[in-house]
């Protein structure tokens, strides 16, 4: 879910260790940059029906998104014995209910960073197969502009400081 910066890197991630990948997003303006990533399909998150048409479908589902959502509608697309983890945090607490925990058996999990010898084997993976962060180098001077534009989600997947501005 999501596809700005974690995001677009769990699409790649998913898609190099094979699995089908679904991408739930609210902008529809992010379907050709998904597919780009490796999703094999986009679906409306706002789109009550295209929800409907996922429920009981999903055995592992990764919440990227740190910006306040229904959970309780992700749970609903698990099947029975599925996972929905969490990496993004959002602000405010979220409401869960227990009912479609414990009807179907789904799990509610999170997960921040590994250790050292995690995050060496993820380099080595990308590095093995060319998957690479998209960015958007801005000098130095430019930080006060580069963070009025995401406070506005004008931001491309990542914002990377060019240190050789600083001269």
């Amino acid at each position: 879910m999501g596809l700005g910066g974690l995001g677009h890197m769990a699409v790649k991630f998913a898609n190099a260790f094979g699995a089908e990948v679904v991408l739930f997003t609210t902008s529809p303006g992010k379907e050709a940059d998904a597919k780009r990533f490796g999703a094999h399909e986009v679906v409306l998150s706002r789109d009550e029906e295209a929800m409907k048409r996922q429920l009981n479908s999903f055995d592992f589902i990764l919440d990227t998104a740190s910006g306040k959502h229904d959970l309780n509608a992700y749970l609903g697309l698990l099947k029975h014995d599925g996972t929905l983890t969490l990496v993004g945090i959002p602000a405010e607490p979220e409401a869960i209910g227990a009912m479609p925990l414990v009807r179907r058996r789904r799990r509610l999990a999170g997960s921040l960073i590994g250790g050292i010898a995690e995050t060496q084997e993820m380099l080595d993976f990308c590095a093995d197969r060319g998957i690479a962060c998209e960015i958007e180098m801005i000098p130095m001077g430019n930080i006060n502009k580069a963070y009025e534009r995401m406070l506005k989600s004008d931001v491309k997947y990542r914002f990377v400081i060019d240190v050789g501005s600083l001269r």
